[in-house]
């Protein structure tokens, strides 16, 4: 079983304004909107926007997926983009709206070309080693990950998908643990399709 202890100090990856208090942990619903490009809405559990994603259309001409994540006030806070050509379904976060490689946060990428569970590791962006800093690891049915602090058993965030139906729509119900970098973790669950 994993451990669901946090770390005793503030993991900020993105900004230390996004971490979960060290009293308790942040409950976020993640909504995808019912759109031609993969829109996302994020909420607390008191039904307040805390972020959105919007995200470009994906063509022929244009190889790569982009994904932006904008705070509730509209500011752009990362750019993801991802190269469809790429065999390990890498994704890249860059801070705001950049794609400079000195903007670059992190990268996120399967573990392996063949997995029987997703498994995906994050490597930080001053990270020049091949041990990850992050590992996000799916369950035997493929609906629910835990996000660990590099390849141990410390579970830092929970994410459970719920499907949706032709009137409703696909939703990931996300637990960051004190003291976590919870727009870190969005930024992992937008990429996980």
């Amino acid at each position: 079983m994993a451990n669901q202890h946090p770390p005793l100090s503030t993991t900020a990856i993105i900004n230390p304004q996004y971490c979960a208090p060290a009293t308790h942990a942040i409950d976020l619903i993640i909504t995808k909107e019912k759109t031609l490009r993969d829109n996302f809405t994020v909420k607390d559990i008191n039904d307040n926007i805390v972020f959105t994603v919007k995200s470009s259309l994906v063509t022929f001409v244009t190889p790569r997926q982009h994904r932006f994540l904008f705070d509730a006030n509209g500011n752009p806070i990362l750019h993801l983009r991802r190269s469809l050509l790429a065999a390990d379904d890498s994704w890249k976060a860059y801070r705001g709206e950049s794609s400079e490689p000195k903007d670059l946060i992190f990268t996120r990428k399967r573990s392996s070309l063949i997995q029987l569970r997703t498994k995906l590791n994050v490597f930080l962006a001053n990270n020049n080693t091949e041990i990850c800093d992050f590992t996000v690891k799916a369950n035997l049915s493929g609906q629910s990950w835990n996000v660990h602090i590099g390849e141990s058993n410390n579970v830092v965030a929970q994410i459970n998908k719920k499907h949706g139906t032709m009137v409703s729509r696909e939703k990931f119900m996300v637990t960051v643990y004190p003291n976590i970098d919870y727009a870190f973790i969005v930024a992992l669950v937008v990429t996980l399709d």
